[in-house]
This record gives structure tokens, C-alpha cells and sequence, in this order.
């Protein structure tokens, strides 16, 4: 008798194709911190310039991020979705045909402008195919697809530089991500019920159990503004920001030219970093769906993300401190695992408090996310230019960790958007 084998729930191999999609963010938006230094000696660029560089995609990723997230709540994430992620790769090759700073600039704002969205569109997808239970394990594997493709791409950027020069992997990397775009075009849905050869006793799981069916509406702008968890959470998210784009964006340099770590021996740490952010995202995922049964909403979501954040800023202290190569790399290593254990449950809140204006709320934090990122990359170049040191923006960095730690304290995601039959003039 031959075993039976049950089907694989269709809304994880949705998951699966989340997962996908922020491999090839995170492997695209990295491919040039990982060659940074020989693009600045192609270039002849100062590390202010280069900082520049880097905001320019986060400015852009920061200014689109909240119409990307709206515009997902109106049309569908799939539309988005084929959108973003065509532009984004093709700005991704233009970068290996950058002549000069000017040239730089405006190819990495195009390209921010791509990538924007992303995150806004996921998260309403995890919002309408999962149930609430399972929300913080399928946002764990969202994030997850970021360290993965941080972790990939030192091993398949660095042989190809080392081979072919700076501009090839920018090449390489763009191309892969038209693969992705067909494969939404043709399989993903917007919602559960529109799936055909999905089972009807997942729909109705899905349908009983989730945050935002088919068939809701949004609220207006100022009711979303006005609720008090909000800004807490948005300015939260710029701190937090902040320690993510130093690991994607200026890690790599920091390790090689502020503690003299070779190419090779850069990659291994930038890939190993990565790596061990997998299982941080995996262990906050279990951790926070525990904190929830355990101890309610509220403080299920404070519990996962302040350890997160104040970890990581502690051990980035200790890594600018020490000495020691060694010790700097296993801080470093450490921060990212905080970090990736805590992050993702800020989109959980996005969730908990949007509902079915889920895209619209996680906009709103990504623009501010970015607008922290946007700062720190100006800001890490400017001190390093004028100093010469790479310690004291670390320490910086660590500093305002610390105070999106505290600030969690004032987020409660028991506090929701009022939803249609609340009494609420729908638009």
C-alpha cells in the first residue's frame, strides 16, 4: 500500500513566492555595498559620495513606499507586484552601465522607486491568505527571503567581480528577477477565493480566520493618522532602519576598509551574518505566535520586538569598542540576529491595527523605515569623511537602536482602525 501524502496548503506556496520576491530585494539591493569599494576606485568616489549613493535608493524607496502601499489596497498586490518588480530589475542592470557619480545617482533613485512597495504588497498578501494565528510564522518567512538573498549574494557577487569585473553582477542579478514576474503573471491571485484549484476548506479556514477579505473597504486617511499607536510605531521603524541599512549598505565597507578585513574574508562574514539572521527571523516568528497565547496581543508584539532592538544596539556598541577583529565580527554577527528576531513583528502590528488598510499602514512605516535609512547612510559617509574613524557612526547607530527600543513601549496593537459597520463614512 503506497503512503498518502497530503498536498502542500496552497496559501504556503504563496508564502513560498513571498519568500522569493525578498531574496531577489535583498540580493539585488546589496549587489552594490558587496562591490562598493571597487566602485569607488572605478569611480574615484569619497565616502561621502558613496553615502549619497546609498541614500539616493532610500530616499526614493522612502517617497513611494506609501502611494506603493495604497495603490496595493486599491488594485491588488498582483498588479503591483509585476510592476515594481520588472522596473526594479531593470534599474538593476542599468547600475553596471553608471559612468560617474551623476549617472550612479539617478540609476539607484529610479531603482529605490522600483524596489518600493515590496513590503507594503507582501504584508497585505500575508493579511489576506493567512489566519491570524499564523501570522507571525508567515511574516517570519517573508523576512527570511531578505537574509537569504543577503546571505547568496556575497558568494555569487564577489566570484563574479573578482571574474569579470564590478558591472557584471549588476547584470546578473537584474536578470534574474524577470523569472519571478512571470510566475506572478501567470499563478498568484489576489485572494484565496479567486483560486480555483484551491481547497474549499482552506478557503473557509482562511475566510473565518483572517484580517481582510474579499470585499472590504478602506477608511479615510485622517481616521488612519489619528490613531495613537501609529506614530509610535512609525518612528520606532526609523530607528530601526537604521541598523538594517548599516548591515546591507555600509557593513561591507566598514569591514574592509574601517577593520581592514580582506574581500574574501568580508564575504564570509557579510554571508555568514545573513545566515544567522534565518534564524533569528525563525525564532522570532515562534516566539512572537507564543507571546501572543501567552500574554495577548499587546504585549505579545512588545515582548518580540524590544529584546530585538536593544540587543542589537548593545552588540553594535561592543563591536565599534573591541578591538578585536574576531569579537567585532561575532557582535556584528549577533546584532543581525536581534535585529532580524525583532523586525518583523512591526509588520505584524501593521496588520493587527490596518486590517484591510494593511498595504496603506505598512507604506506609512516603510516611508518613515526609509527615511531612517536615508539618514543613516548620509550620515555614516559624513562622519567617516570628517573623522576618518568607522567606530564613532557605529556607536551613533547603537544610539538610536536604544531609543526605538523605548519606543515600544507606546505601540499597542490592540488598537485598530475602525473597519466598515464601526460607524465609519467608508470612501
Amino acid at each position: 500500500m503506497r503512503p498518502s501524502f497530503k498536498p502542500v496548503p496552497y496559501r504556503y506556496r504563496v508564502l513560498a513566492l513571498l519568500c522569493w520576491l525578498t531574496t531577489l530585494t535583498y540580493m539585488d539591493r546589496i549587489c552594490i555595498s558587496i562591490v562598493g569599494v571597487r566602485i569607488k576606485a572605478a569611480l574615484h568616489l569619497s565616502n561621502e559620495q558613496f553615502g549619497w549613493v546609498l541614500a539616493a535608493f532610500a530616499l526614493a524607496y522612502a517617497i513611494f513606499e506609501i502611494p506603493s502601499g495604497m495603490l496595493g489596497d486599491r488594485i491588488g498586490p498582483k498588479k503591483v507586484f509585476i510592476r515594481i518588480v520588472i522596473a526594479w530589475s531593470v534599474f538593476t542592470a542599468l547600475t553596471g552601465l553608471a559612468t560617474g557619480l551623476i549617472s550612479l545617482l539617478i540609476i539607484r533613485f529610479l531603482f529605490g522607486a522600483g524596489e518600493s512597495g515590496t513590503y507594503p504588497n507582501s504584508i497585505l498578501t500575508v493579511s489576506r491568505w493567512f489566519p491570524v494565528r499564523e501570522t507571525g510564522r508567515a511574516l517570519s518567512w517573508v523576512g527570511i527571503g531578505s537574509q537569504i538573498g543577503a546571505a547568496l549574494a556575497p558568494l555569487i557577487i564577489v566570484p563574479i567581480a573578482m571574474a569579470y569585473g564590478w558591472r557584471a553582477p549588476f547584470f546578473v542579478v537584474g536578470a534574474i528577477g524577470l523569472g519571478w514576474a512571470g510566475v506572478c503573471y501567470a499563478w498568484f491571485r489576489d485572494f484565496p477565493a479567486r483560486v480555483k484549484a484551491m481547497p474549499d476548506a482552506e478557503k473557509a479556514l482562511i475566510k473565518a480566520e483572517c484580517r481582510h477579505n474579499e470585499g472590504q473597504h478602506l477608511v479615510p486617511w485622517k481616521l488612519i493618522v489619528r490613531n495613537s499607536t501609529l506614530w509610535p510605531l512609525l518612528l520606532m521603524y526609523f530607528c530601526c532602519q537604521w541598523a538594517n541599512y548599516f548591515f546591507i549598505a555600509w557593513m561591507p565597507v566598514y569591514l574592509q576598509e574601517g577593520r581592514g578585513f580582506t574581500e574574501n574574508g568580508m564575504k564570509k562574514v557579510t554571508s555568514l551574518l545573513f545566515v544567522v539572521g534565518i534564524g533569528g527571523f525563525l525564532a522570532g516568528g515562534v516566539a512572537g505566535d507564543w507571546l501572543l497565547k501567552r500574554t495577548g496581543l499587546k504585549w505579545g508584539r512588545r515582548l518580540t520586538g524590544m529584546p530585538g532592538l536593544g540587543c542589537c544596539g548593545i552588540l553594535l556598541f561592543i563591536a565599534a569598542l573591541s578591538a578585536n577583529n574576531t569579537l567585532t565580527a561575532c557582535c556584528l554577527i549577533g546584532a543581525n540576529f536581534s535585529f532580524s528576531f525583532g523586525v518583523m513583528v512591526s509588520y505584524a502590528v501593521c496588520a493587527d491595527i490596518g486590517r484591510n488598510n494593511t498595504g496603506t499602514v505598512t507604506g506609512a512605516m516603510n516611508f518613515f523605515g526609509q527615511m531612517g535609512a536615508f539618514f543613516l547612510a548620509l550620515i555614516f559617509g559624513h562622519i567617516v569623511q570628517a573623522t576618518h574613524r568607522f567606530d564613532y557612526p557605529v556607536y551613533v547607530v547603537g544610539a538610536v537602536l536604544m531609543a526605538g527600543c523605548l519606543l515600544w513601549l507606546a505601540i499597542d496593537a490592540e488598537k485598530q482602525l475602525p473597519q466598515t459597520g464601526d460607524g465609519v463614512k467608508i470612501l
